[in-house]
């Protein structure tokens, strides 16, 4: 029976090795290329920071909301403020139990109009519309019934005039230039159907008239550990991903897509949770399938603030709802895998997704328990695995830190000697309890899933700081 264990102990251990060099080393490629592409393009910044001829393309800004009165303000003002001449912002209230609509109308001095809306892709019926034009771009408010966020996207697209649309979450803002930076790739090249920007956590940083006024690493130590994997995140792997038309997922925080694609492939897909996922895999499918030339491109200089859960409660419900959106979208398209079809698509990120996201929570507590039952059967060598997870925290590190501080350094952002403590500090934190603690809840993220499927997930929000 010990010789059984034993073997068993060797296959797991063998798996594991493959398993953690495989993620190590995709890790350190994608950091490396994410890290030249920045520097690079803060090169060409340098020398270029202006569109193209002053091209603008007209882009809708469509901001999905839903009891979002403590921050849609601030978001709409920040919209207002961008250098951009040809774009307009539609609001979309899916349904809100709070005074959201109210706070947008009476801000702006909205007025009620009869504006009928061609339903091109299937959204919830329309209670009300207001529209104002007392500023630089005309802003529309639409009221509808409860649907969920990709039916209150679905109802702003038929709303939307442009033949772009950015879609952008009620709780975060723009940097001036944000704009005009995920539009960039539109100009610069053909066959353009979508745009991903950066995202950033907002927490604790002052934002004026579009600009950062401040910037600090947030107060509390949970938004501060999610400040490094985002960036660890959209430094990395959508970086990578970018140079061979790979990318799947796409944030619905920040993200621009070509309006007649979109209708086309159908819009929004309303029963999933990860829609913002699932728009990107499904045009993917669909210009393959259809034979259209397409490029899905990543903006890594258009930043997005937004606000990182406070709560560990909050970001638990945010991650679990993150989880079964990926679940949800990855059955879905699952013939993409290794599919000829869909080229680097199906033999690269969608491989990726599957065992470093999808099964990555499960892979990771069965080799913690797995370690824990070595142990108590005397098969552990207790040196050698402290060793091996020392060298795992300070490898993950090292690749995360160099992250930071790359996006840090090629934004022009100054940290305090204090900030760049606290970043070094939390790292091995982040690294090692923040991720194995979010392991459990996306391992656990699936018993229930289909519950509530269109349900926003509400996570409790706190005034920006945009002056």
């Amino acid at each position: 029976m010990r010789e059984a264990f034993q073997t068993f102990f060797n296959l797991v251990g063998a798996f594991f090795t493959v398993y953690m060099m495989g993620y190590a080393s995709f890790l350190f490629l994608s950091v490396t290329v994410g890290a030249s592409c920045l520097y690079a393009a803060k090169r060409r910044n340098a020398l270029k920071n202006e569109l193209p001829n002053q091209y603008y393309v007209p882009v809708s800004i469509l901001v999905p909301a839903h009891n979002e009165s403590v921050t849609i303000e601030a978001t709409l003002h920040s919209l207002l403020a961008l250098d951009y001449k040809l774009y307009e912002i539609i609001v979309v209230d899916d349904g809100s139990t709070d005074d959201t609509w109210q706070v947008v109308q009476k801000a702006f001095h909205m007025v009620h109009v009869n504006r009928p809306i061609q339903r091109k892709v299937p959204c919830q019926m329309i209670e009300a519309v207001f529209e104002t034009r007392d500023y630089k771009v005309p802003i529309t408010l639409i009221r509808k019934k409860n649907g969920g966020k990709a039916d209150a996207l679905n109802m702003g697209i038929n709303a939307a005039q442009y033949p772009y649309f950015l879609c952008m979450d009620a709780d975060s803002v723009l940097q001036r230039d944000s704009l005009e930076k995920i539009v960039r790739p539109v100009l610069e090249q053909d066959h353009i159907v979508a745009v991903g920007g950066a995202v950033r956590p907002c927490n604790d940083v002052e934002i004026e008239n579009g600009q950062i006024l401040r910037y600090h690493m947030p107060r509390k130590i949970l938004p501060c550990m999610q400040v490094l994997e985002y960036d660890r995140s959209f430094l990395a792997a959508r970086i990578l991903f970018d140079q061979f038309n790979g990318s799947i997922i796409i944030s619905g925080a920040f993200g621009l897509f070509k309006k007649s694609v979109v209708i086309g492939a159908g819009g929004y897909d309303t029963t999933t949770m990860g829609e913002d996922m699932e728009l990107v895999v499904k045009l993917h499918v669909f210009c393959r399938e259809h034979n259209i030339p397409y490029s899905i491109r990543y903006a890594s200089d258009a930043i997005c603030w937004t606000q990182a859960p406070e709560k560990l409660s909050d970001l638990c419900k945010q991650r679990r709802r993150w989880h079964i959106g990926l679940y949800q979208s990855m059955t879905r398209h699952r013939r993409i895998l290794a599919n000829p079809r869909y080229g680097m698509v199906g033999f690269i990120s969608y491989f990726y997704f599957l065992i470093y996201e999808l099964l990555s929570p499960y892979i990771e507590v069965f080799g913690t328990v797995t370690m824990a039952l070595a142990l108590w059967m005397d098969f552990l060598n207790i040196r050698f695995m402290v060793l091996y997870l020392g060298i795992y925290v300070l490898y993950s590190s090292i690749l995360s830190l160099t992250a930071f501080f790359t996006r840090i350094h090629t934004i022009d952002l100054t940290l305090t000697f204090r900030d760049v403590l606290k970043a070094i500090g939390l790292c091995g934190v982040e690294v090692f309890g923040l991720r194995f603690i979010l392991a459990w809840v996306r391992m656990n993220a699936l018993l229930g899933g289909k519950k509530k499927q269109r349900g926003w997930g509400q996570i409790e929000r706190k005034r920006i700081n945009f002056k």
